[in-house]
Protein backbone atom coordinates (compact mmCIF):
# COMPACT_ATOMS: atom_id res chain seq x y z
CA UNK A 1 0.00 0.00 0.00
CA UNK A 2 2.91 2.62 1.25
CA UNK A 3 4.53 1.51 -2.49
CA UNK A 4 1.56 1.93 -4.42
CA UNK A 5 0.91 5.32 -2.54
CA UNK A 6 4.66 6.85 -3.16
CA UNK A 7 4.13 5.28 -6.71
CA UNK A 8 1.10 7.65 -7.12
CA UNK A 9 2.71 10.53 -5.32
CA UNK A 10 5.70 10.53 -7.66
CA UNK A 11 3.43 10.02 -10.62
CA UNK A 12 0.71 13.11 -9.79
CA UNK A 13 3.66 15.09 -8.55
CA UNK A 14 5.31 15.21 -12.12
CA UNK A 15 2.50 15.25 -14.00
CA UNK A 16 0.60 18.44 -11.98
CA UNK A 17 4.48 19.63 -12.17
CA UNK A 18 3.59 22.00 -8.82
CA UNK A 19 7.50 23.94 -9.36
CA UNK A 20 6.59 24.31 -13.57
CA UNK A 21 3.57 26.14 -12.65
CA UNK A 22 4.81 27.96 -9.98
CA UNK A 23 6.60 30.17 -12.63
CA UNK A 24 3.87 30.26 -14.68
CA UNK A 25 1.76 31.56 -12.01
CA UNK A 26 4.32 34.00 -10.64
CA UNK A 27 4.84 35.10 -14.29
CA UNK A 28 1.25 35.83 -15.20
CA UNK A 29 0.04 37.36 -12.18
CA UNK A 30 3.00 39.58 -11.74
CA UNK A 31 1.27 42.94 -12.58
CA UNK A 32 -2.19 41.98 -10.10
CA UNK A 33 -2.29 42.84 -6.35
CA UNK A 34 -1.94 40.89 -3.38
CA UNK A 35 -5.71 39.66 -3.07
CA UNK A 36 -6.27 39.10 -6.72
CA UNK A 37 -3.39 36.92 -6.58
CA UNK A 38 -4.89 34.74 -3.97
CA UNK A 39 -8.13 34.20 -5.93
CA UNK A 40 -6.75 33.40 -9.17
CA UNK A 41 -4.62 30.76 -7.24
CA UNK A 42 -7.96 29.64 -5.41
CA UNK A 43 -9.84 29.47 -8.43
CA UNK A 44 -7.48 27.62 -10.69
CA UNK A 45 -6.70 24.93 -7.90
CA UNK A 46 -10.09 24.72 -7.60
CA UNK A 47 -11.07 24.20 -11.33
CA UNK A 48 -8.50 21.82 -11.87
CA UNK A 49 -9.20 19.59 -8.46
CA UNK A 50 -12.91 18.91 -9.95
CA UNK A 51 -11.70 18.34 -13.38
CA UNK A 52 -9.38 15.80 -12.10
CA UNK A 53 -11.31 14.33 -9.42
CA UNK A 54 -14.14 13.75 -12.12
CA UNK A 55 -11.75 11.79 -13.96
CA UNK A 56 -11.06 9.55 -11.09
CA UNK A 57 -14.81 9.01 -10.47
CA UNK A 58 -16.44 8.77 -14.23
CA UNK A 59 -13.23 8.33 -16.58
CA UNK A 60 -12.82 4.79 -16.85
CA UNK A 61 -16.79 4.37 -16.82
CA UNK A 62 -16.70 6.69 -19.84
CA UNK A 63 -13.62 5.06 -21.21
CA UNK A 64 -15.88 1.44 -20.85
CA UNK A 65 -18.54 2.61 -22.58
CA UNK A 66 -16.64 3.57 -25.20
CA UNK A 67 -15.52 -0.34 -25.65
CA UNK A 68 -11.84 1.26 -24.77
CA UNK A 69 -9.53 -1.58 -22.58
CA UNK A 70 -7.34 -0.41 -19.56
CA UNK A 71 -4.30 -2.17 -21.16
CA UNK A 72 -4.48 0.37 -24.30
CA UNK A 73 -5.52 3.46 -21.99
CA UNK A 74 -1.90 2.02 -19.99
CA UNK A 75 0.23 2.13 -23.22
CA UNK A 76 -1.56 5.00 -24.67
CA UNK A 77 -0.77 7.15 -21.60
CA UNK A 78 3.04 5.82 -20.94
CA UNK A 79 3.23 7.61 -24.60
CA UNK A 80 1.50 11.09 -23.73
CA UNK A 81 3.80 10.89 -20.17
CA UNK A 82 6.64 10.37 -21.99
CA UNK A 83 5.95 12.68 -24.48
CA UNK A 84 5.03 15.09 -21.71
CA UNK A 85 8.19 14.14 -20.08
CA UNK A 86 10.12 15.26 -23.58
CA UNK A 87 8.60 18.63 -23.11
CA UNK A 88 9.46 18.86 -19.63
CA UNK A 89 13.07 18.14 -20.43
CA UNK A 90 13.90 20.15 -23.40
CA UNK A 91 10.65 22.27 -23.62
CA UNK A 92 9.79 25.08 -21.73
CA UNK A 93 7.20 24.37 -19.51
CA UNK A 94 7.56 27.30 -17.17
CA UNK A 95 5.95 29.68 -20.50
CA UNK A 96 4.05 26.80 -21.83
CA UNK A 97 0.54 28.50 -21.55
CA UNK A 98 1.80 31.88 -23.51
CA UNK A 99 0.20 35.28 -23.05
CA UNK A 100 -3.76 35.47 -21.53
CA UNK A 101 -5.68 37.21 -24.30
CA UNK A 102 -7.50 40.32 -22.91
CA UNK A 103 -10.54 39.51 -21.09
CA UNK A 104 -9.80 35.68 -20.25
CA UNK A 105 -9.78 34.28 -16.77
CA UNK A 106 -6.31 32.93 -16.40
CA UNK A 107 -7.55 30.80 -13.61
CA UNK A 108 -9.08 28.67 -16.07
CA UNK A 109 -6.60 29.04 -18.85
CA UNK A 110 -3.86 28.45 -19.08
CA UNK A 111 -3.96 27.84 -15.76
CA UNK A 112 -6.48 25.14 -14.34
CA UNK A 113 -6.15 23.80 -18.15
CA UNK A 114 -3.87 22.50 -19.24
CA UNK A 115 -1.01 23.73 -17.22
CA UNK A 116 -2.43 21.62 -13.56
CA UNK A 117 -5.42 19.47 -15.11
CA UNK A 118 -3.38 18.48 -18.38
CA UNK A 119 -4.04 15.66 -20.21
CA UNK A 120 -1.01 13.45 -19.11
CA UNK A 121 -2.66 14.20 -15.12
CA UNK A 122 -5.85 13.13 -16.44
CA UNK A 123 -4.50 10.25 -18.14
CA UNK A 124 -2.05 9.49 -15.04
CA UNK A 125 -5.46 9.70 -12.13
CA UNK A 126 -7.45 7.05 -14.45
CA UNK A 127 -4.64 5.08 -14.71
CA UNK A 128 -3.86 4.83 -11.30
CA UNK A 129 -7.34 4.31 -10.40
CA UNK A 130 -7.90 1.52 -12.35
CA UNK A 131 -11.05 0.16 -11.26
CA UNK A 132 -10.22 -3.55 -12.29
CA UNK A 133 -7.05 -3.82 -10.17
CA UNK A 134 -7.19 -1.33 -7.18
CA UNK A 135 -9.84 -1.61 -5.24
CA UNK A 136 -12.26 1.37 -3.41
CA UNK A 137 -9.90 2.39 -0.44
CA UNK A 138 -6.73 2.46 -2.77
CA UNK A 139 -8.76 4.70 -5.10
CA UNK A 140 -9.62 7.21 -2.23
CA UNK A 141 -6.47 6.71 -1.33
CA UNK A 142 -5.37 7.92 -4.68
CA UNK A 143 -7.50 10.70 -4.42
CA UNK A 144 -5.97 11.86 -1.51
CA UNK A 145 -2.84 12.16 -3.14
CA UNK A 146 -4.20 13.90 -5.70
CA UNK A 147 -5.78 16.29 -3.64
CA UNK A 148 -2.63 16.39 -0.90
CA UNK A 149 -0.69 17.99 -4.57
CA UNK A 150 -3.34 20.39 -5.27
CA UNK A 151 -2.81 21.72 -1.59
CA UNK A 152 0.89 21.81 -2.34
CA UNK A 153 0.36 23.79 -5.68
CA UNK A 154 -1.93 26.02 -4.11
CA UNK A 155 0.73 26.67 -1.22
CA UNK A 156 3.04 27.27 -4.00
CA UNK A 157 0.78 29.78 -5.36
CA UNK A 158 0.48 31.87 -2.58
CA UNK A 159 4.42 31.66 -1.65
CA UNK A 160 5.20 32.06 -5.28
CA UNK A 161 7.56 35.56 -4.51
CA UNK A 162 9.71 34.08 -1.90
CA UNK A 163 9.76 30.77 -3.06
CA UNK A 164 11.02 32.39 -6.30
CA UNK A 165 13.42 34.49 -4.72
CA UNK A 166 15.22 31.29 -2.75
CA UNK A 167 15.06 29.06 -5.94
CA UNK A 168 15.18 31.61 -8.63
CA UNK A 169 13.77 31.31 -12.43
CA UNK A 170 17.04 29.13 -13.27
CA UNK A 171 16.45 26.76 -10.37
CA UNK A 172 12.44 26.17 -10.87
CA UNK A 173 14.11 24.91 -14.48
CA UNK A 174 16.29 23.08 -13.12
CA UNK A 175 13.68 21.11 -11.00
CA UNK A 176 11.59 21.22 -13.50
CA UNK A 177 13.73 18.73 -15.64
CA UNK A 178 14.64 16.71 -13.24
CA UNK A 179 11.06 15.47 -12.29
CA UNK A 180 10.80 15.35 -16.77
CA UNK A 181 13.35 13.02 -16.56
CA UNK A 182 11.96 10.77 -13.56
CA UNK A 183 8.83 11.17 -15.40
CA UNK A 184 10.15 9.62 -18.29
CA UNK A 185 11.65 6.69 -16.64
CA UNK A 186 8.07 6.45 -15.28
CA UNK A 187 6.15 6.27 -18.21
CA UNK A 188 8.64 3.78 -19.88
CA UNK A 189 8.10 1.24 -16.84
CA UNK A 190 4.03 1.92 -17.55
CA UNK A 191 4.79 0.94 -21.49
CA UNK A 192 6.25 -2.14 -20.87
CA UNK A 193 3.96 -3.09 -17.69
CA UNK A 194 1.12 -3.20 -20.43
CA UNK A 195 2.98 -5.14 -22.78
CA UNK A 196 3.87 -7.43 -19.90
CA UNK A 197 7.42 -6.82 -20.14
CA UNK A 198 9.60 -6.61 -17.09
CA UNK A 199 10.85 -2.94 -16.71
CA UNK A 200 14.41 -4.88 -15.76
CA UNK A 201 14.14 -8.26 -18.75
CA UNK A 202 17.40 -7.50 -20.52
CA UNK A 203 19.35 -5.18 -18.50
CA UNK A 204 22.93 -6.33 -18.23
CA UNK A 205 22.66 -9.18 -20.91
CA UNK A 206 23.65 -9.59 -24.65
Amino acid sequence: MLSKLFRDFTFIWTTVDPIGNLALFAGLTAALSRQDRRRVARRAVTYAAFILIGAVVAGQVILDAMGIHLLSLKLAGGIILFLFALQMLFGNMESSGGDPEEGRDIAIFPLAVPSIAGPGTIMAVIVQTDNDVYTIPQQMATAGILLLVLLITYAFFLASDAILKVIGLQGASILVRVMGLLLAALSVELVMNALSIPPWAGIGKH
